[in-house]
């Protein structure tokens, strides 16, 4: 996504120097070609050597030196730029930037660029919430600039609050975001994650490996892609993504009624849960005892969630997930056509490093017109992208 991107990236003065040194390297090897600019005070924190090595491009710093004669730097650079990246920002970088002061080879460019800027604040709590630095954010703000709200935690004054500059790996998926086709922009996208929990009584239940990162990642690409995006899930083992409206349930039944309950409003549903197929036919109010010799729990089958949704849609687009272990082509066209969905992706869970708890995944995408597509090994952050990159094709 960021493959021959270029991206001047923006260092100023911070303890949080050193996570710029990570995020470069990080979109290098992406394949974007990083400018990186600092100020005077940055080079306190980290080396203007470190980031000529990493970026393997000349490091800017001051405005009056020239690398090539023959270009303004501080108006070449930007205008070559796709995008502008300052992280970290210190409330003295925010606030010349919020009031056009040009005094470095940082703020000069920026006020000269005409590419999407990203402002990342970093420092003391009490810094970003002084009513100067709130003013200034949101005088970039309605510059167009996008803030990235600073992380909570332990900060290297020693107070503990906001201020902390995000990960890198998570910076580097803001700025990927920055670059995905907005072929969702105004849908409307349901998406179910992770596994159900089926109650045994009130410390004990049946459950899945499910993790909820496929589920995560194709909530976080239709954000990405300008879909107003609702997550229904179960329990994760990673965050709920920023932006998307997330609503927790723990059964196969509570997530039958949310997503009967929105439905109807939906141009796209992606039912990526791992959903349980059958419940403890009784549910104990205590703590079933344990007994000495074989227990039985008697089961029960679930609503299925996806045939419900398929025997009720009109103008939706329906995706299902089926993660198989055997017959994968013969299982997932007899559930696409039982369960009447537009699209089944379709993987083999038993294959090393792929499907439950792995961050990377491979699928082939059934269609109901008869065709299909195999999606090679990749990350599912990229295999989300791919998907509904196909999904859009249908959605009316």
């Amino acid at each position: 996504m960021v493959n021959d991107r270029n991206i001047l990236l923006c260092v100023s003065g911070g303890i949080a120097a050193y996570k710029a040194c990570a995020l470069t390297s990080k979109l290098v090897q992406a394949g974007a070609n990083v400018r990186v600019a600092m100020t005077q005070s940055a080079e306190q924190f980290v080396g203007k050597a470190t980031f000529q090595a990493l970026s393997r491009n000349p490091v800017y710093t001051d405005v009056f030196k020239e690398h090539d004669p023959t270009k303004i730097a501080h108006i070449d650079i930007p205008d070559a730029s796709d995008l502008i990246v300052v992280a970290p920002a210190t409330a003295n970088m925010i606030a010349k930037l919020a009031n056009g002061i040009a005094d470095d080879f940082i703020t000069t460019s920026i006020l000269a660029a005409t590419c999407p800027v990203i402002v990342s604040p970093a420092m003391n709590v009490n810094m970003l919430d002084h009513p100067a630095t709130r003013r200034n954010i949101e005088t970039l703000k309605s510059f167009g600039y996008q803030i990235i709200e600073p992380g909570v935690g332990n900060l290297a004054c020693g107070w503990i609050g906001g201020g902390r500059l995000p990960e890198p790996e998570d910076l580097l998926r803001i700025i990927e975001s920055q670059f995905v086709p907005k072929h969702l922009l105004g849908k409307r996208v349901l998406v179910t994650a992770g596994p159900t929990v089926e109650r045994i009584d009130p410390v004990r239940f049946l459950s899945n490996d499910s993790s909820g990162k496929m589920g995560v990642a194709l909530a976080e690409a239709a954000r990405d892609m300008g879909a107003d995006v609702t997550l229904v899930h179960g329990p994760l083992q990673i965050p709920v993504p920023a932006g998307v409206t997330a609503i927790p349930v723990e059964s196969s039944a509570d997530m039958l009624e949310t997503m009967l309950a929105r439905f109807d409003a939906q141009h796209l549903v992606i039912k990526s849960a791992a959903v349980a197929d059958y419940r403890p036919k009784t549910v104990h109010a205590e703590k079933h005892k344990k007994v000495h010799g074989p227990l039985t729990i008697e089961l029960e089958e679930t609503t299925d969630i996806l045939k419900t949704l398929g025997m009720r849609k009109t103008t939706q687009t329906l995706v299902g997930f089926a993660a198989e272990t055997e017959h994968l082509e013969t299982h997932a066209r007899a559930k696409l056509e039982k369960k009447r969905v537009d699209y089944l992706v379709a993987n083999d869970v038993s294959t090393p490093g792929v499907g439950f708890g792995a961050d990377e995944n491979e699928v082939t995408l059934f269609r109901a017109d008869g065709s299909s597509t195999r999606l090679p090994r990749q990350t599912k952050r990229q295999l989300a992208i791919e998907l509904l990159t196909h999904f859009k094709e249908g959605i009316q």
